[in-house]
């Protein structure tokens, strides 16, 4: 017989009842987050990207949509200093601007920069370049006057603007433009020109000292430079001029002075050994020497050209009682000749150790050459 099926029991279908006391549950499994609390590192970036972009899309509508749905504050056309001034409900009009009907137009001369009228910069190079040529065209005018006598000091103000009248500066400009420059240009000359005004009403134009000598040529500067310091220059020039010429003539007297002493001991050795040479040997050469020979024969060409020189040479022969000085006749031709007396000779005994340095030379040169000879056979034989 079959078993019938046994029925569960209640306790046993019973689901587990949970534990009304928290805290016997496990410490570490009741504050652990679930894993699903924060997303993966990719997703999170992603997600600040797109924050981030967000933001500054929102920020940039809402900045655009306040500029456009605001009105710009149009400017006052009432004075600046007046009291009902109203910041709140119109803008001031800058200096150098005329407002009307809340609109801004700056000054000639000026160009609109924001709110401001700033001066424009193209117009201020041209007045500086206009200002030049006329600076140029007075102060030559002037220069050319102190340095040649010609030319005029004082230069009327409407030529100049005539000669301006065709600079490629000008020709550009309307005539409001022209007028405004031209007052700019005439401000800058009052400041830096000298200025009247002749019996005739016109206007004149004249370069201060301090700017004429920058346009002066070179030569003009120095020469007058030159004229006013001529009080120091020709006493300086005349006390270098006598310091040189000083200086010249003690340097010719100190050498004529020893080109002298120098061409008397020649004098005197010349005459010596003349005679000593005359009288010790059989030739027939004479004892005494002709003046004008002797002295062609010592002096330089260029020092024949001077006769003091000379002249002292034979002051200095004639004091000398070893030389006896007389005229002769040469070969039909009268002239001085100058002798040495031997008989007086203080100097006998030079001439004879110059001649015995001679033989002493000519035994050293002779042994040499034996002891060459000797040296010359001695290697022969050993070879």
């Amino acid at each position: 017989m079959e078993s019938m099926p046994r029925k569960r029991s209640k306790s046993e279908t019973k689901t587990p009842r949970r534990n009304p006391n928290p805290s016997s549950a496990p410490i570490g499994a009741s504050m652990e987050p679930p894993k699903t609390l924060f997303p993966p590192k990719e997703e999170f970036a992603r997600l600040v990207a797109v924050v981030a972009i967000a933001s500054a899309v929102a920020f940039a509508c809402s900045f655009l949509a306040g500029f456009l749905s605001s009105n710009p504050k149009p400017f006052c056309d009432y004075s600046f200093d007046s009291i009902d001034l109203d910041s709140d409900l119109c803008e001031t009009c800058p200096e150098n601007g005329e407002c009307y009907q809340g609109k801004l137009e700056c000054k000639h001369g000026y160009r609109k920069q924001g709110k401001l009228c700033v001066e424009d910069g193209e117009l201020n190079e041209s007045t500086k370049k206009l200002m030049k040529k006329i600076e140029r065209k007075v102060c030559e005018a002037n220069a050319h006057n102190e340095c040649y006598g010609t030319g005029v000091i004082w230069v009327q103000e409407n030529d100049i603007w005539e000669d301006l009248r065709g600079n490629s500066v000008m020709e550009n400009l309307d005539e409001h433009g022209y007028l405004y420059l031209k007052g700019k240009v005439v401000e800058a000359i009052d400041k830096l020109l000298e200025k009247r005004t002749d019996s005739l009403g016109t206007r004149e134009l004249k370069c201060p000292e301090s700017l004429v000598e920058y346009y002066k040529p070179l030569t003009c500067r120095v020469r007058q430079w030159l004229s006013r310091q001529i009080l120091v220059i020709v006493p300086a020039c005349a006390l270098l001029l006598g310091c040189t010429l000083l200086h010249q003539k003690f340097r010719r007297k100190r050498y004529i002075s020893h080109r002298v002493e120098e061409l008397y001991h020649q004098v005197c050795d010349i005459l010596e050994e003349n005679a000593l040479t005359a009288k010790s040997s059989e030739s027939d050469s004479e004892p005494w020497v002709i003046t004008s020979r002797l002295r062609d024969h010592l002096l330089w060409p260029r020092e024949r050209k001077d006769p003091l020189l000379w002249r002292k040479v034979e002051e200095l022969i004639q004091e000398d009682s070893r030389i006896d000085r007389y005229p002769k006749i040469v070969k039909g031709e009268s002239k001085v000749v100058w002798e040495w007396q031997v008989e007086g000779s203080l100097s006998l005994s030079k001439l004879k150790k110059r001649q015995e340095r001679h033989k002493f030379r000519q035994s050293d040169n002779s042994g040499s050459i034996l002891q060459a000879n000797y040296n010359r056979k001695i290697t022969e034989a050993s070879s």
